[in-house]
């Protein structure tokens, strides 16, 4: 699968992920600040949660989360798992989940080049290798802090169809597409669609 070298998909596309990236973490940093207070009075440890992806063409990079969960949860016998009244959440961790909150931090991930605004969502490492020659093409593009998984679906979708719409999307890939799923994006989080899995996605943390 070749992606489209159109201005968009080259540097128009990075142009947008600074602008709208350096933009929010000036306006959110407030936020930013009041949320990692309350993490830490809830539950002792580091406000942020990091974890191991894949980027575009394999690349590995470290991803950024507001911590939603007790320390060292994913070392819990349910490993990554996410489940519906998963107890290892904490209450102020489920309110940055139902707003999608714990999310922002990424647009560091996208200022610094790991992350665009949209794209697939951050694979996991050690996932890669299961990857098909067909779903290796998800590797093509940036992922995305939102993509049209997520407003197609989101942790209801089976994995395999995940893949599907992202390489959809990809195939799609445009300025006008991003703006679409970005507009899809905020009428997903306000009605709280998709935030849990009913087939107990593998990326759940």
């Amino acid at each position: 699968m070749a992606v489209s070298r159109s201005a968009w998909s080259a540097w128009g596309k990075r142009l947008f992920d600074v602008t709208v990236s350096a933009a929010l973490l000036t306006l959110l940093s407030p936020l930013f600040l009041l949320a990692s207070m309350a993490i830490v009075v809830e539950s002792p440890g580091s406000p942020f949660f990091t974890d191991d992806r894949v980027g575009r063409g394999g690349r590995r990079f470290r991803m950024w989360k507001l911590r939603t969960m007790v320390p060292r949860a994913s070392r819990s016998p349910v490993g990554r798992k996410l489940l519906l009244n998963d107890p290892r959440i904490t209450r102020m961790g489920r309110l940055l989940r139902r707003w999608s909150l714990d999310e922002l931090p990424q647009l560091w991930n996208i200022l610094i080049g790991d992350m665009s605004v949209v794209g697939p969502r951050p694979g996991l490492w050690e996932h890669v290798p299961q990857y098909t020659d067909r779903q290796q093409g998800r590797l093509l593009v940036r992922p995305g802090l939102t993509g049209l998984a997520q407003v197609s679906g989101r942790n209801t979708l089976l994995w395999s169809d995940r893949i599907e719409i992202d390489l959809e999307y990809i195939r799609r890939l445009s300025f006008r597409e991003d703006l679409r799923i970005m507009a899809a994006t905020v009428r997903t989080v306000l009605r709280g669609e998709g935030l849990y899995s009913v087939h107990q996605q593998r990326d759940g943390l």
